[in-house]
């Protein structure tokens, strides 16, 4: 397997995405330039976090315009994994992979700490190695991590098992319906605020996160034995 970081000007997590799957996951991995066009080569993509484009406007808005998000949205068109942990869900979402948007935290200030998470899904190639209805703890640092959509677009996620992730004990943006994670219709495009890439390891404290990279690559495990 072979998974493309993106980088953006102001990504400040894509070294984090890169070591959780290349020293950790012992997965092959390659630091994608947002100058670049196309994907061509790799079997999952991944936006980190950060703050691409210094947040002007709006989180995410300039770097959904960036040379490489046409080459993304065809890779999410095809099937094929798409993620993004914090600025990388906002940019999901601006891009019009992922429904609703992320807007400023309700308590208006950054917040990083680690919070207890819900599985609320588990039959996504992101989320097969958890057990649904377990709770797990990843770590968040976002200024703009609440999320929100009209009714009518909450209640399709709900109702389509698209919310994958969800506040467990505390809500620390706002977010309606507690949601910490979401997916696409299809379930290959996953967009969630807190980051799993940052426990992956004892050392750090915490490997919960560390299934979520399991799970893709078990998932293309099971593609090729497939084949």
């Amino acid at each position: 397997m072979r998974v493309a970081v993106v980088v953006f000007p102001g990504s400040n997590c894509d070294i984090d995405l890169y070591e959780a799957l290349t020293s950790v996951c012992k997965v092959e991995a390659a630091y994608v330039s947002y100058q670049q066009d196309n994907l061509a080569g790799f079997d999952a993509v991944m936006l980190p976090g950060g703050f691409s484009y210094g947040d002007y406007l709006r989180c995410g808005a300039i770097a959904r315009f960036s040379n490489i998000m046409p080459a993304i949205q065809q890779f999410a068109a095809q099937g094929k994994p798409v993620f993004g942990t914090c600025n990388g869900f906002q940019i999901l979402t601006e891009a019009g992979l992922l429904p609703g948007a992320l807007k400023q935290n309700d308590s208006l200030k950054f917040v990083c700490k680690t919070v207890a998470l819900r599985v609320e899904n588990n039959q996504t190639v992101f989320t097969n190695q958890y057990q649904t209805g377990e709770v797990i703890q990843l770590p968040i640092a976002h200024a703009d991590g609440s999320y929100y959509a009209d009714q009518e677009t909450l209640a399709a996620l709900e109702a389509n098992h698209q919310v994958v992730f969800r506040y467990a004990t505390e809500n620390p943006n706002g977010s309606l319906n507690d949601i910490a994670g979401i997916t696409n219709r299809r379930g290959n495009v996953l967009g969630m605020m807190p980051h799993p890439e940052r426990a992956v390891e004892q050392l750090l404290g915490n490997t919960d996160g560390l299934r979520l990279f399991k799970s893709l690559l078990a998932g293309q495990t099971i593609k090729e034995a497939a084949h």
